[in-house]
Order: structure tokens, then C-alpha cells, then sequence
């Protein structure tokens, strides 16, 4: 019950003159599948002198059950295919932490078919008969499953019964038997030392260092990467708003332009552009890894929620400031709200010299050209430092401030 080989150890003194030297030793005949009744063999088999027992073990590598940890937090299911005895298996399974049930083998074996069970262990033998409703319902009800004295035609059945029932599958591998399975599932990875040049052709990714750990390492940071690209894409959105809204507003309700062009392309070409390329750059959240896998048909970079985050809620409080500081200049100088409505075309106009505001002030063209050039500075203002504060809303989409840090 731990997992090891165990191999044992005799010898037989030969007589010389039946067993002269060079005496040709016909091993094949210990093959099973050329003598499969183990007889006719042309060494004696009988009367051999017991000498003792040896036990190995390949151990799992280092690290390898914090990895298996990590999957677990990390919402990834590990299915454990090997061609090992299922003892062996077993044993190798627990080690690992792959199977947390600590009842004996014969008794996962048992559970192959209770649905109420976690764990399993299942033959090779007892697969070959499975229908593939039962065995869609072993992966769905088991969390934890070995599959044990496994040919590489039934690897790729429960890689293809995975993907039937909808998962994402990643298959690791390092021998020609497993290049079905390595060729078929949604990821690839072969081992870059122990690995044949075969299963290396068929796979997707190749682990240079063999260690089970690196493939872990690769997920936490290809979900860095999509989550800090998430979140460089919000913040970079977020601005289009204020943008797009006095042009609008602009033309609909014909008020003088409260933001200029050149305003408009340093805010896309300066405050954006380093804020959003530092995002990318952001260290990883601590439930990074505590998270469940994404739903890959629905959650993309561009959700609706990011997009009703970045044009609903962020833009519009930039948009909204903008605004509110483009009305206070535009008051304190004399053109109350209600006066600026319809306004555009005499506003504009240089041959208007004379144009009143809501006092009775009159406004040259240059005078009211300058009046602009303030509103514009101050609604640029205002979107800049309102920025500074939605940079920091996307610094961490999920944890607070206080909790994640500034680092």
C-alpha cells in the first residue's frame, strides 16, 4: 500500500555440463505475450535459492502537493492517468494529495460506481466495459479519480468525455502512448527532458524543466496577464466618455465646445498611455489563485461588465466633473447654464462682437475664444485627476485597497 515495486532476488548453480559457457539464454520465453503459459523455458524454474526482496519507488517530485493544492484552490480538477497498478496508483495518488480519501484501495475501487463517492480508483478492465453515460457520470460525480492500468486508445476516451461534458482539458505526457491524448486535448504539454521527440510533436507546450509545479507557476501568470490586460482595458475606456460626451453635447444642445481637440489628444496620448502600460505590469491579487476557472464562451477582455464599469460608471464620473466645472467657469464669468443652451452658432460667429451674457455683459469673438480655452483647461484638468482616482479603482478589480496595497 505505498506505492513501491518490489522485486525479488534468486539464483541457481548451474551444472557446467549442461550449461557450458556461451550457453544462449532464451529470455523472451519470460515475455507473457510470446509464452503466455510460461512453459518450455530453457533454464530450470525450479529449486531456485530465495536470496530476498528489493522495493523502489519513483517519488513524486518536490513541491508537487503544494501544486496539487494550488489546483484545488484554483478551481482546476486533476485526473490522475497512468498505467501503473492501481495499488501503485493509489498509493502515488494519496502522496500527492491528488486523493484525500484515505480508505483502501479495494475500497475506491468499489466506489467506481457509487455517485455519492469522492474518490475512485478505476482498472483499465472495468473502463474498457463502461458505456459512455457512465463514464460521463464518473467524471461528473468523482472529484477524485485514478485511472489505473490504462491503454493510450482509453487516455484519449476520458480526455473526450472531459471535453464533452464541457471542460477545458490539459494533458501532460512525456511517452509515444501518450500522443493521442496530447494531440486531443484543448492543451498540450509534453516533458522537454523525458519527453519523445513524438509526444513533443503532438503537444502544445513543452515543460522544459519536467517539474509538474512550472505548469501551475504558468497559470497563476496567465491570469495575471488576463487580469491586469482587463484592467488596462478599463481604465483605458473609462476616458472615452468624457471625450466623446462635450462633442455630443456640443452638437445636440449647441453650447460652446466645453473640450478641445488638443486637449483631447493629450489625455489619449499622455495621461492614458503610461497609466494603462503600468497596469499591465500590475503584481498578481492575493485570490489570484482562489478563484474558479473562467467560463471561456462568456467571460472575454471586453465584457459587458467591464464595459458598463468603464463607460457607466468611471466615464460618466469623469464626464460628470467635466461638466459640472465647465458650468462653475462658464457662471463665474457670466453665462449661467440656462444662457448656454443654443448659444453655439453666436458664440462662434467672428463678425459678433457684441454677444450678452446672463448679465447683460457684452463678449468680443477674442474675449470669448479665451473664456474657451479656460473651460477647456479646466475640464482637462478635471479629467486628469479624476483618472488618478480610477487608476486606482483598477489597480485591484476584486480586493480592496487597504487589503492589496500600492505596491
Amino acid at each position: 500500500n505505498h506505492g513501491e515495486r518490489v522485486l525479488a532476488f534468486a539464483d541457481y548453480r548451474l551444472p557446467l555440463h549442461k550449461y557450458p559457457a556461451g550457453y544462449q539464454f532464451d529470455c523472451d520465453t519470460i515475455n507473457f505475450h510470446v509464452n503466455p503459459y510460461f512453459e518450455h523455458f530453457n533454464f530450470p524454474t525450479n529449486g531456485l535459492r530465495f536470496l530476498g526482496l528489493i522495493s523502489l519507488i519513483d517519488p513524486p517530485r518536490v513541491n508537487v502537493d503544494e501544486a496539487v493544492k494550488k489546483c484545488r484552490t484554483a478551481g482546476i480538477r486533476l485526473l490522475m492517468i497512468t498505467g501503473d497498478h492501481p495499488l501503485t496508483a493509489a498509493a502515488i495518488a494519496r502522496s500527492t494529495g491528488i486523493i484525500t480519501d484515505y480508505s483502501t484501495t479495494e475500497q475506491l475501487i468499489e466506489n467506481v460506481f457509487d455517485n455519492n463517492a469522492r474518490s475512485c480508483v478505476i482498472h483499465g478492465s472495468i473502463l474498457k466495459t463502461m458505456t459512455k453515460q457512465q463514464l460521463d457520470n464518473l467524471i461528473k460525480y468523482h472529484q477524485e479519480i485514478v485511472f489505473a492500468r490504462t491503454s493510450p486508445q482509453q487516455k484519449l476516451i476520458i480526455v473526450e468525455t472531459c471535453q464533452r461534458l464541457g471542460e477545458i482539458v490539459a494533458v501532460t505526457g512525456d511517452g509515444v502512448n501518450d500522443s493521442p491524448a496530447l494531440k486531443k486535448a484543448d492543451i498540450g504539454i509534453a516533458m522537454g527532458i523525458t519527453g519523445s521527440d513524438v509526444s513533443k510533436q503532438a503537444s502544445d507546450i513543452i515543460l522544459l524543466d519536467d517539474n509538474f509545479s512550472s505548469i501551475i507557476t504558468g497559470i497563476e501568470q496567465g491570469r495575471i496577464i488576463f487580469d491586469n490586460l482587463k484592467k488596462s482595458i478599463c481604465y483605458t475606456l473609462s476616458s472615452k466618455i468624457p471625450e466623446l460626451a462635450p462633442f455630443l453635447f456640443y452638437m445636440i444642445f449647441q453650447i460652446p465646445l466645453p473640450l478641445g481637440t488638443i486637449a483631447i489628444l493629450c489625455i489619449d496620448l499622455g495621461t492614458d498611455m503610461l497609466p494603462a502600460i503600468s497596469l499591465a505590469y500590475e503584481r498578481a491579487e492575493l485570490d489570484i489563485m482562489k478563484r474558479p476557472p473562467r467560463d471561456a464562451k462568456r467571460e472575454h477582455l471586453a465584457t459587458d461588465r467591464l464595459i458598463s464599469m468603464s463607460y457607466g460608471q468611471l466615464g460618466m464620473i469623469q464626464a460628470g466633473g467635466g461638466f459640472f466645472v465647465y458650468t462653475v467657469v462658464m457662471a463665474e464669468n457670466g453665462f449661467l447654464p440656462s444662457r448656454l443652451f443654443g448659444l453655439r452658432k453666436s458664440w462662434d460667429s467672428r463678425s459678433i462682437n457684441d454677444l450678452e451674457d446672463s448679465y447683460g455683459q457684452e463678449w468680443t469673438y477674442e474675449q470669448r475664444k479665451a473664456l474657451e480655452d479656460t473651460c477647456h483647461t479646466a475640464f482637462f484638468v478635471t479629467v486628469v485627476i479624476v483618472q488618478w482616482t480610477v487608476l486606482l479603482c483598477c489597480k485591484s478589480r476584486r480586493n480592496s485597497l487597504f487589503r492589496q496595497g500600492m505596491s
